[in-house]
C-alpha cells in the first residue's frame, strides 16, 4: 500500500480509504441489518493489505455503519484512522454538537475520533448553522478534550466556497485540518481548490473516484485518450485520481471482499500516473470533449429554458455516450431524467433564446432532437 503525508496533520494516510456506506446488508422482519460477519472479514482484509483510513457517518447503511465499523476494527483500532461526520441539521440548541459526537463515539466503541467532519456542508449551512451557532468552538473544545483529533469538513457546493470555509475557519482560530470532496476523471471542478487546501496544510480526500460507478464499466476510453493499449476504465479512474499531487487519499465505498482485494491491489505499487502523465491525461480528456460533434461546456448560459428543458444535463448525457463511451450509464441517466418528469424537446417553444446565448454557437434545438433520438432507440 502506498502512503502519503496527510497535509499538516502529522498523519500518514493510505492512498486508498475505505468508505463504509455500502456495507453488505440482509433483511429480517422487514428491517435491513448490516452483515457484520462479512463486514468484519472485509475490514480485516483491508487492514491486512495496508488501508489505515476508514470513513463512515451516522446515517450510512440505515444507521448501522458506525457500529459495524467499530466492531470490525476493534482488534486494530489503535493502528488506524477513524473518520465520521456531524450532521448539521441536528444542531438546534446548545450542546447538540457534543451530544451527537458522544453518540458516534458510543456506536463506534472508541474514546476518540481521528477526523470528525462537518458533514456535506455548503455556504448556507456553514454561515447559518456552523458560524451562527458557534459550532467551531464546540469542535475546538472537543479536540482539547481528546474526543476528536482533527477538525474536518465534507463538501457539496460551488468550489470557490472551499476557500471561504478554509479562510474563515482559520480566522476564527479553529482551522480545518482535512477536506473530503468529489473528484474524478469526469468531475474535476474541485481541482483548483484541492491545490489551495493542500497549500494551507489540509489533508485532502476524494470521494467518488470512479464517478459513482460511471467509470466502472469497461470502455476503450484509455486507448481513445492516448492511442495506446487499452486498460480497464476502473483502473484508469483510480490511476488518474491518485496521480493528482494535491490528493492524499481516494475513498472507495466497498461492498464485498472482491472489491477490497481489487482496490487494495490498485492502490499498491506504482499504481498512479506520474504528475506529467496525470496532466497529459487531463488535457486529453478536455481535448477529446472539445473535438466532439457536440461540445457543450456546461456553462448553463442557455438556462433557464422557458419550456423547462434542462439542456446542459441532456447534452452531458450525450458526452458520456459519444465521447467517453459510457453508453449504458448515459442511457440510464436519460431514463431517470424522463421518469422524474424531465422536459424534452417536444415541449420546445422554438423561441431560440438558448441558441442566442450559447457561447459555442450550438444548434441546440436540432441537437436536442438528435440526442433524444439516440436514447429513445
Amino acid at each position: 500500500m502506498n502512503y502519503r503525508q496527510f497535509g499538516s496533520t502529522g498523519e500518514r494516510i493510505s492512498a486508498l480509504g475505505f468508505g463504509c456506506m455500502r456495507f453488505p446488508e440482509y433483511e429480517k422482519d422487514g428491517k435491513k441489518n448490516v452483515d457484520t460477519d462479512k463486514v468484519d472479514e472485509m475490514l480485516a482484509k483491508a487492514y491486512e493489505r495496508g488501508v489505515n483510513y476508514f470513513d463512515t457517518a451516522p446515517y450510512y447503511c440505515n444507521g448501522g455503519s458506525e457500529a459495524a465499523l467499530g466492531h470490525g476494527v476493534k482488534p486494530f483500532r489503535d493502528k488506524i484512522l477513524l473518520s465520521t461526520k456531524f450532521p448539521t441539521e441536528v444542531a438546534k440548541k446548545p450542546g447538540d454538537y457534543r451530544r451527537q459526537l458522544e453518540s458516534s463515539l458510543e456506536r463506534l466503541g472508541t474514546d476518540h475520533i481521528d477526523f470528525y467532519h462537518f458533514w456535506g456542508i455548503d455556504k448556507e449551512i456553514y454561515d447559518d448553522i456552523i458560524l451562527k451557532q458557534n459550532l467551531l468552538e464546540d469542535a475546538r473544545k472537543a479536540k482539547e478534550e481528546g474526543l476528536i483529533r482533527h477538525i474536518s469538513f465534507s463538501f457539496h457546493d460551488d468550489p470557490a466556497v472551499i476557500q471561504y470555509i478554509i479562510d474563515t475557519s482559520e480566522a476564527q482560530g479553529v482551522p480545518m485540518e482535512s477536506m473530503l470532496c468529489q473528484y474524478n476523471l469526469l468531475d474535476r471542478s474541485n481541482e483548483q481548490m484541492m491545490a489551495y487546501a493542500r497549500s494551507k496544510g489540509l489533508g485532502t480526500v476524494a470521494m467518488g473516484p470512479v464517478g459513482g460507478g460511471r467509470l466502472a464499466a469497461p470502455t476503450e476510453l484509455y486507448a481513445k485518450l492516448t492511442g495506446g493499449a487499452s486498460i480497464p476504465t476502473y483502473e484508469l479512474a483510480f490511476k488518474f485520481v491518485l496521480g493528482n499531487p494535491d490528493l492524499c487519499c481516494a475513498l472507495s465505498g466497498m461492498e464485498n471482499l472482491d472489491m477490497v482485494e481489487k482496490n487494495t491491489a490498485l492502490a499498491s505499487g506504482s499504481v498512479s500516473f506520474s504528475q506529467e502523465e496525470w496532466k497529459q491525461l487531463g488535457d486529453a480528456m478536455d481535448n477529446l470533449k472539445k473535438f466532439s460533434d457536440l461540445y457543450c461546456t456546461g456553462c448553463k448560459y442557455c438556462q433557464p429554458c422557458p419550456a423547462g428543458i434542462v439542456i446542459p444535463q441532456i447534452f452531458n448525457m450525450y458526452t458520456y455516450y459519444n465521447v467517453y463511451g459510457l453508453k449504458d450509464h448515459a442511457r440510464k441517466l436519460f431514463d431517470q431524467y424522463v421518469e422524474k418528469g424531465g422536459v424534452l424537446s417536444d415541449a420546445c417553444l422554438d423561441c431560440g433564446k438558448c441558441e442566442k446565448k450559447c457561447p459555442q454557437h450550438l444548434k441546440i434545438r436540432e441537437n436536442l432532437k438528435m440526442v433524444e433520438a439516440i436514447f429513445k432507440k
